[in-house]
């Protein structure tokens, strides 16, 4: 019964996150373009930047991630997921009325819901589900929470289809739209019932017993402290390369690609090849958290390491193709530059699944892991996760503003084989020490 009741919560839970993040994550999608086109209205917007916004989200995320775990002790993971998820509302509403330094002030204040709503979700997750439940759960979780991304980017497609320049009235539609999916998705919320009681696990011979034995935190400064412990802790540092990664690349696939597509001129359709794109990367992303997910416990007794591995060599594959499908310039502006090859629409929604796929790869295993290995202390654990991958994001948006697009894949590539070597290091000194113990590891059990 109490199994049931707390798949019941994950499923609400990810109802949840897709109607508000249909909405974010469309908009994120879309922000560069939409700004560009409020900039030809509106002249007092010319000095906003959508990547300095989105870069000041990811700072604020980061730094208040650390705060995160503390507030999740004093008000539980329901609470302090409303109060993030209001601040999305908040934020997509304010471009009703564009303003520069109103954009940055609600780009910093997204941030810090941002770290309120990520790790109370971590924590809900982890509450409601048990070690042989956790990749079941995350993967319903992930691949609902992008279903988001065809909802959103199939009302972006038909909204902006045979339309060169995004006009005040389609602009507000938009907004207005997207505002009443975020706010659905509060209302779910409001809902959530408490996660079911859990009885006491029996131990395990996990590796890294520093991890395993930081217990959860009584109080708000002894939950800091022991997200501080946690993270120099060597299974965890080493984890955190991999949560770099993560971050570029969902810098790249949410913010940098999507204007690449709509600024490069020699792609047929570019405005609407935008929303096309973001449902492509969500086909990915559902499809890969569904394989790896709902299905973990067939892909579980190879390990985790197989299906990041996996994830590598399909972003591997889309980053090549990029390189030589998109010129250089096109992250910035509306560019007829050349690329390497005639650039190809097809080509372009090829590598938006791949990015998708590979980044499910990646996320359901290290929400297994997290959700499995740091089940005591799992707020601490997805706040730093998050803590990492939003710090990644923010330089990714700083440097996306500077640098070309083949900069930015050169350091993508250099991350995913770092990052990829590091989780499958992990995941390896995991089974050594399991096996060693005679204890079957959490792959396996999980």
């Amino acid at each position: 019964m109490a199994c049931s009741l707390g798949f019941i919560n994950v499923v609400l839970l990810g109802l949840a996150f897709m109607l508000v993040f249909t909405a974010f994550q469309t908009w994120g999608n879309i922000q560069n373009t939409i700004i560009n086109s409020i900039k030809k209205d509106v002249p007092d917007f010319a000095n906003a930047e959508a990547y300095y916004s989105l870069a000041i989200i990811y700072t604020f995320l980061a730094i208040f991630n650390w705060a995160a775990p503390s507030i999740i002790s004093v008000i539980g993971s329901k609470f302090s997921m409303l109060a993030g998820g209001i601040t999305y509302l908040i934020f997509i509403i304010s471009f009703a009325l564009p303003n520069v330094w109103l954009l940055y002030l609600v780009s910093a204040i997204i941030g810090i819901g941002a770290a309120l709503i990520w790790t109370g979700q971590g924590n809900y997750l982890a509450l409601n589900s048990t070690d042989t439940t956790i990749s079941r759960n995350s993967g319903v979780f992930w691949a609902m929470l992008q279903m988001s991304m065809f909802c959103g980017n199939t009302f972006v497609y038909f909204v902006f289809r045979g339309k060169d320049n995004i006009d005040r009235g389609t602009r507000q539609l938009v907004i207005w739209t997207l505002s009443a999916i975020a706010l659905a998705g509060l209302v779910v919320m409001v809902f959530f019932p408490k996660p079911p009681p859990k009885a006491p696990a029996p131990e395990k011979g996990r590796s890294d017993t520093t991890d395993s034995e930081i217990q959860t935190p009584a109080g708000p400064v002894e939950a800091l402290k022991g997200a501080v412990r946690l993270f120099f802790t060597k299974n965890m540092m080493l984890l955190c390369i991999t949560f770099l990664y993560t971050g570029l690349e969902l810098g790249f696939w949410s913010g940098v690609y999507g204007s690449c597509l709509s600024f490069t001129e020699s792609l047929p359709n570019r405005k609407e090849l935008v929303g096309l794109s973001g449902i492509f990367i969500g086909l990915g992303e559902v499809l890969g958290g569904a394989a790896f997910g709902i299905l973990g416990t067939k892909t579980n007794k190879w390990g985790r390491d197989p299906i990041v591995i996996a994830g590598f060599l399909m972003h591997l594959v889309s980053f090549c193709v990029i390189f030589l499908n998109l010129p250089n310039s096109s992250p910035f502006e509306d560019t007829s530059d050349s690329a390497f090859i005639t650039s190809n629409a097809v080509l372009a929604l090829m590598c938006s699944f791949l990015l998708g796929f590979g980044d499910a790869c990646y996320n359901t295993q290290i929400y297994s892991v997290l959700g499995g290995v740091y089940a005591d202390n799992s707020a601490s654990a997805f706040a730093i996760f998050k803590f990492t991958q939003s710090v990644a994001a923010a330089i990714s948006f700083v440097y996306a503003s500077n640098l070309g697009l083949y900069g930015q894949i050169a350091i993508l590539v250099v991350f995913s084989i770092l990052g990829t070597t590091a989780f499958v290091w992990v995941e390896w000194r995991e089974r050594r020490q399991a096996r060693a113990s005679d204890t079957p590891s959490v792959s396996s059990v999980e």
